[in-house]
């Protein structure tokens, strides 16, 4: 048994489909959310009516989430799906411009034009449009698109993140909503890049400023124009 057996490697890059529309969703549920309840709380509007607009956003969010991440994901699915059609067909009429054209790939990246050639033939011998989908058109298990587990992180997430500045607003005095909110939601937007971080091995401090940065603009965008409409009425 080789060492490679006993000592499995587990990269990170492996969270990447997941990670991305969890990430996505929580991020989205949190700001979107935090947002539509500190405009509409600017404009003056009732606790009440605050927690409806807030419910109301959270569901709609989510399913906007799960359909739009469904419908994006299987254009990419369709399309992976096309390009394979196509190469299997070309494998099956052109085997040997087949067995060329992954030798030159790998002769571009460096191996000597024989030892290219020869690891192609036998690669194609045991898995042809595998090797193909790979090396020429970088599909691979890891990266290969999965709509409905896209979908339904999304809107799962989604809910949770949204979930917390409803939370907010259940349990602040009406007269500091808006504070309370903001505040609350900036350190969970904070922990969500600092969780996102850790799970793709990235920079932390990074990953929670990018985070932040944004959802407090957001959030100042909404605030600003809930208020200007608010006196206007």
């Amino acid at each position: 048994m080789t060492r490679l057996h006993l000592h499995p490697e587990a990269h990170l890059v492996e969270r990447i489909g997941w990670l991305r529309a969890a990430v996505l969703g929580a991020n989205d549920g949190i700001v979107s959310t935090a947002s539509l309840i500190v405009g509409v709380a600017a404009a003056a509007a009732t606790p009440n009516d605050v927690l409806l607009a807030g419910v109301a956003g959270l569901v709609a969010g989510a399913m906007s989430m799960a359909a739009g991440e469904y419908v994006s994901v299987s254009s990419q699915s369709d399309t992976e799906q096309a390009d394979l059609a196509r190469e299997r067909k070309e494998l099956s009429e052109s085997p040997e411009f087949e067995l060329n054209e992954l030798a030159d790939i790998y002769v571009k990246r460096g191996v000597d034009p024989a030892l290219a050639t020869q690891v192609a033939r036998q690669l194609m011998d045991r898995d042809a449009l595998g090797v193909h989908s790979r090396e020429e058109l970088g599909i691979s298990e890891i990266t290969t698109a999965r709509p409905i587990e896209a979908a339904l992180t999304s809107a799962a997430t989604f809910s949770v993140g949204a979930a917390m500045p409803l939370l907010m607003v259940i349990v602040s005095p009406a007269n500091v909503l808006v504070p309370v909110v903001s505040a609350a939601s900036l350190v969970f937007l904070a922990l969500l890049g600092a969780v996102s971080a850790i799970a793709g091995g990235a920079n932390i401090v990074r990953g929670t400023a990018r985070v932040t940065f944004w959802g407090a603009l957001a959030m100042a965008v909404t605030a600003g124009i809930g208020r200007l409409f608010g006196a206007v009425v």
